[in-house]
């Protein structure tokens, strides 16, 4: 679920390269005996439900358990536009973002703090987390994701963003959002490694709630996000079904 800074013509290209240096940032270091790796929501303190890199130098990635068999490295091409409606995740010009993530299939979306971030499709929210509750020396998982939303599109989709500044005045557990609708802002809140940006997740809704293992994604986005960019309104929803058939709901190792 953003991103940092401008992306001008040679910003864009600093912006990707810290793509890589997030990885760190966006996975967690804890091995299975624990809990799988990386993006939670975490409890919210006005909600119903649990939530889950800079341009400097940032510490080289770690890798991270994963609670099932992976998807391979490069995205594959996405289906057929479908009836759904999509919206590209941050409305902002200045936006950057790479095709792959560390560890586990997600994206890192850069943009400024406080771009505006919307509900990719029409759907009821899931998980809602306005309280950081990230520590360096906490457990290093289920709340790294900082502020958050998740959302169940129509599409039978869950939809995950983190990282947020803030989240929008009456986004709440249950509450039904439109594709395009704000439900908060770019920020750098949990393990964002100070840099402004959206962890964007897609996966199957699972347990719905507190499984951020699965939350944080386990397909890959940016084929999707290029045609969202595009208008085009495809969805993810088969890819999701064909992984969930493949791995079920798995729990934390």
């Amino acid at each position: 679920m953003p991103w940092g800074g401008s992306a001008g013509p040679g910003r864009l290209g600093v912006l990707l390269v810290t793509v890589t240096a997030l990885a760190t940032g966006c996975a967690d270091t804890r091995q299975p005996t624990g809990a799988p790796a990386f993006e939670p929501m975490e409890t919210s303190a006005t909600s119903s439900a649990s939530a889950d890199g800079t341009p400097t130098a940032a510490p080289t990635p770690t890798a991270s358990a994963k609670p099932s068999s992976s998807p391979s490295k490069k995205p594959s091409t996405p289906p057929p536009t479908t009836g759904n409606r999509y919206a590209f995740p941050v409305q902002t010009g200045n936006v950057a973002y790479h095709p792959t993530h560390s560890a586990y299939p997600a994206t890192d979306i850069f943009a400024n703090c406080g771009s505006p971030v919307v509900a990719v499709t029409n759907g009821r929210i899931l998980e809602v987390s306005r309280v950081d509750r990230y520590s360096k020396t906490g457990p290093q998982g289920p709340n790294n994701g900082g502020k958050a939303v998740s959302l169940l599109g129509d599409d039978g989709v869950r939809y995950y963003g983190s990282h947020l500044t803030n989240v929008a005045g009456g986004i709440e557990a249950g509450v039904r959002v439109r594709a395009g609708q704000q439900v908060g802002t770019v920020g750098k809140t949990g393990n964002a490694n100070n840099v402004c940006h959206l962890h964007f997740g897609i996966s199957p809704p699972c347990e719905k709630t507190a499984d951020w293992w699965i939350r944080r994604g386990v397909v890959w986005p940016a084929s999707f996000l290029d045609a969202w960019r595009k208008k085009r309104n495809t969805s993810p929803a088969a890819k999701v079904r064909d992984w969930r058939a493949d791995n079920g709901c798995p729990k934390a190792p």
